[in-house]
Formats: structure tokens, sequence, C-alpha cells
């Protein structure tokens, strides 16, 4: 099935597959392709498909759309094109039942043989060493004129093999390499067989040449695949019919093949698996062509050993990366439950201490006890509510439900909130009303918790300081394409090493009072927006928050792409 593959951008990794008539790509999470980069538009591309294959549409996004490096507005795909939008990379890619001709139900017909008794050794006409495909692409030079030549023509599989190989499917990739091999080898039949987590051999990516039976079962010859592994070499077994040391070998006989190349896929580290060639002619066949007119050499051998050690080196990064993405998961998991654990512990100690105090005023009779207990329980179950609704919106993908919004009204607003806080810390505000800033597009409710979020971040760092003060300020932008709200404070500043982790889910300055998440859920709402945070902090002299909003929003008409990802300024003095 065609699919997209992200390759490059906060996405990266993603697949999607590609269904139905029509399927669009943007920034909207209704899209068939939905993606996390800010400077790509609400429906920035469709992908349709056609008689000829899948054509790309861009459907006027602010950024538009490159395809292979090149603008487009539309334009046909072909499996491998790139595409680039905002800062995201995607690869088209065709299954293999569309690219190869079905080559997927084909590995139902490989049966590997079993091993009969017989000795392989008199049965091999040439061999070549494990490492010889490396050697050959270290070396092309030193190979022969027509080694040369289909070296120089498989150059653009190295290429794509070495961007790819990390992220592309090991079918995908086997697939795509075993169709360059049948363009450079005369075979009938081929396939890959890689080991599983047992040490299993499993088909993979099998090719029948076109015009061969492909009902016909695939006759994998154990005995060939068992030398081929344990001694590490590639061989090649020929004129079958001719010799009779191959008498033996029955599996070469009952399928009637007559020439057979076997080589190790070697990658860096170990044999992943082999790549198995054959050519299929009955005697009669075989006599008139002449005994001695091989369909393969021993540069055919050479080939096939350099062609499966790009191969397994492809494979082996790919499970790398599998296994490096598993395991990243894993210990995202451990941080998020043990970051939880101690939130939730230290919320509950309050939530007990509190109750305590409860039980022991309803004793005593005591109501002045019972009212300074019940505050703290109460207290800490509005922690226990904000946690829970950080975790739902850092978690959960939404579209801000945008329309035109007073910032200088909200921004009055969060600071009525704060007020009496802020007046018992001993903490002045100041606030800057802007001009032009009447009718923000943007999610009242979302901006508004952003600031609050980033207000009250503020005053907590202002606790203790003398001649606290606090400003906050709407502005536009004189060129009027964004809006800011800035909050600045003259606290004890952050460290420039730590700029990079504030943002980051259950990092908190605040100790036991934060949940870890205010700030990574602030510029996930700005980010909806197709905006961004930015923050600027010099020690012992305070800290600048901006939000900007764009003024034409990417969720009311043309997307206005977030200038740069980066959510750190370098510290001002």
């Amino acid at each position: 099935m065609p699919r997209l593959i992200v390759i490059r951008g906060v996405d990266e990794g993603k697949q999607f597959e590609l269904t139905g008539t029509g399927v669009t790509v943007g920034r909207h999470s209704a899209n068939a392709v939905s993606l996390h980069d800010t400077q790509v538009s609400r429906k920035h591309l469709e992908l349709r498909p056609g008689p000829n294959g899948y054509e790309l549409l861009d459907l006027g996004s602010g950024n538009g759309t490159l395809l292979n490096g090149q603008p487009v507005q539309v334009a046909p795909l072909r499996s491998g094109d790139t595409i680039s939008l905002g800062q995201t990379i995607l690869m088209f890619t065709l299954g293999r039942n569309e690219a190869g001709g079905g080559a997927n139900d084909l590995t139902e017909r490989v049966r590997l043989q079993a091993r009969p008794e017989q000795d392989l050794a008199s049965a091999i006409v040439r061999t070549v060493a494990a490492d010889a495909g490396s050697q050959i692409l270290s070396r092309p030079t030193a190979a022969s004129d027509w080694l040369r030549a289909r070296l120089a023509s498989l150059a653009a599989l190295y290429e794509t093999a070495e961007i790819i190989s990390h992220i592309l499917d090991v079918d995908q990739l086997l697939d795509t390499v075993m169709g360059l091999v049948f363009k450079s080898v005369d075979a009938d039949h081929g396939c890959f067989m890689l080991r599983d987590e047992d040490g299993r051999l499993v088909p993979k990516a099998v090719h029948y040449r076109e015009g061969t039976n492909r009902q016909e079962e695939l006759g994998v010859s154990r005995t060939v695949v068992d030398h081929v592994i344990k001694e590490k070499q590639g061989v090649l077994v020929s004129d079958v019919y001719a010799d009779d040391r191959f008498r033996g070998v029955e599996s070469l006989h009952r399928h009637n093949i007559r020439e057979v190349i076997c080589v190790p896929m070697k990658g860096r580290r170990e044999v992943v698996g082999v790549l198995f060639l054959d050519t299929h002619s009955t005697l009669k066949q075989a006599v008139n062509r002449g005994l001695e007119a091989s369909k393969f050499t021993e540069d055919h051998l050479h080939l096939a050993s350099a062609i499966a050690h790009q191969a397994a080196i492809a494979v082996e990064e790919s499970r790398y990366h599998e296994a490096l993405v598993n395991a990243e998961r894993l210990a995202a998991v451990g941080q998020t439950i043990a970051a939880l654990s101690h939130h939730i512990k230290n919320i509950m100690q309050g939530v007990r201490f509190g109750a305590d105090m409860v039980r022991t005023a309803m004793k005593e009779d005591d109501r002045d006890l019972m009212g300074k207990g019940w505050k703290l329980v109460e207290r800490n179950q509005g922690r226990i509510d904000d946690l829970i609704l950080d975790m739902l919106s850092f978690s959960k993908e939404r579209e801000p439900s945008v329309e035109p919004t007073d910032l200088n009204k909200l921004c009055e607003d969060v600071l009525d909130m704060v007020r009496g806080r802020a007046k018992d810390r001993g903490v002045a505000l100041d606030w800057h009303a802007g001009v032009g800033v009447a009718a923000v597009p943007c999610d009242p409710d979302g901006i508004h918790r952003a600031v609050l979020n980033l207000v009250s971040n503020a005053i907590d760092a202002l606790e203790d300081k003398t001649d606290a003060k606090l400003a906050v300020q709407a502005i536009l932008e004189p060129d009027g394409a964004w809006a800011k709200v800035i909050v600045l404070d003259n606290g004890p500043g952050i460290p420039a090493e730590k700029l990079e982790d504030i943002f980051k889910p259950f990092v908190s300055t605040k100790g036991s009072r934060g949940t870890g998440l205010g700030l990574p859920v602030s510029r996930k709402i700005v980010r909806e927006h197709g905006g961004d945070i930015l923050v600027q902090s010099v020690l012992d002299k305070g800290s600048k928050f901006t939000i900007r909003v764009p003024m034409k929003s990417a969720f009311a008409g043309d997307a206005l792409a977030a200038t740069g990802t980066h959510p750190v300024l370098p510290p001002s003095s």
C-alpha cells in the first residue's frame, strides 16, 4: 500500500498509509496525515490517486510545497520522491504490491528444503568471502569492467539506503534492492532470507522474473544456505546437470535448478541472512543452450555479495533504530510514572495532613482547626484538578477554537485573578495595555490559560524578594503580523544551562508546589495557534517570557508560519 514516511521534522519516523480517493496533509487534526510542524498550513496539500498513480496538489499553503527540492503546485508522484513542507520532509513510497507486482504473496511459495546427509564441498564451483561485498564497494576500481558498470548503475541504491535505512521498513527496503538485483543479474527467481529473533530463516522480498510461473514454489536448498551461513562465504553452484557431484543435492534437482548464487548478508556486526538467486532450466533446455554456457559467472557472484552487504547494513540500521525507539519509549514511560508518582505523593501528603486536622477538630469540636484543615484539603484537591487538566491538555491533540479576542481584556482578567496572591507576597503589578490588539484571532480560553501560567510562575519566582515587580504588556508588532503578551519579572532569573529544560514535561523549579506541566502545556497551546513562547533570562536580574500569536490565523484562513522552532533566545543584558 502507498505510504508517506516522515524522514525529517518533529514527526520523524511516523508512517501514514494512503487510502481513499484523496489524502490531505496538514497541521489540522482532521487531516489523514496530521503533522505537528507549526510551519505547515492547516490543510497544506492533497495526494490524489489517478490512472497513472498518485499526484500532489498544493492547497494554497502559506510556505508552499517542494517536490524533490523544486516548488510545485501540481505534480505526479513516483516511489522515492521527497516532499518538503515547512520543516518537514516526507518520502512517498509504493507498497510492494504496487511496485513489485504482488511480490509479497510470493513469500508464501518459498520452501526451505530439508538438508540431505551429503557433503556440499565438492559441489561448489566458486566461493567468495563474506566481507568481499564491503571490499568491492570500498575499492570499485579493482573490480572487472562488467562489475564496475553494474555498481555504477546501483549508485542511487546506496545513496537511498543511506538516507532511509533507519526508518523504512525492512520488507520495503529489501523489495527495492531485489528489483535492482534483477536489473543486473539474469536470474529467474530470487529472495532475501532473514533470521528472525529465534534464528529461523524467513523469506523476504521474493521476485520471479516476468514470464515465469508464479504459482510454482521456490525451493531454497538448505544445504547451500547452511553452508553459506556456517562458512560465511558466498557460493556459485553451476551446471548441476553436467556434474555427478550434484546428484546428492536432492532439492536442486527436484526443482530443476541449473545454477544457484547464495551469499551471506553480512553487515557491520553479523550475518543477518542470505541472498538467494537461481536460474530454472529443464535438462533439454540446458543441453540445447550448451552446458558450458552458464548464466551466472564469478562477476555475478561478486555483485551479489556487494548488494547483500549493502542490504545487510540497511537491515542492521533499521533494527537498531527500532530497538532505540522502543528503549526510548520505555524510558519515557518510566520517567513519566516516576514523575507522576512523585507529584501525586506530595499532593496526597497534603490531603492526609488536612484530613487529620479535620478529624482532630471534629473530636475536639475546634471549628478554627477544622477550617484550616479543610482549606488544606481543598487546596490539594485543586492541585489534583490542575495536574489532571495539564495532563489531558499536554497529551491530547486539540484544534484552537479561534475567535476575535480583545487581548487587553484577557490580560486584565488574568491580573484580576492573581492580584490578591501578588499583594500577599509583596509583588507590585505593572500593566501596559496595547494598541491594535482588540481583535486578535485566537482561542481565548487557551491563551488565557497560557498567560495565567506565565504570570503565576513569575509571582512564585518573586517570593521573598524585596522590591518585587511584575510587568505585563500586550503589544502588536510593527508589521502587524504578530500580537504579543510580554511577562517580565525582576526575579532570580534562570541559569543558561536550564533554559532548555524548563519546557520539558515534569521539570519544575517550584519543588512540590508545581506539576512540571505548566510551561509545556502553555507552549503547546500557543504552538497550536501557529505561534510560540520565547524566553530571555539573566541571573539576578529577571526573566522575560513572550507569547507570540499570528494575526492571520492558520485556522481562520491562510496559514502564517511561525518564525523558528527554537523556544529559547540568548540572554539579553
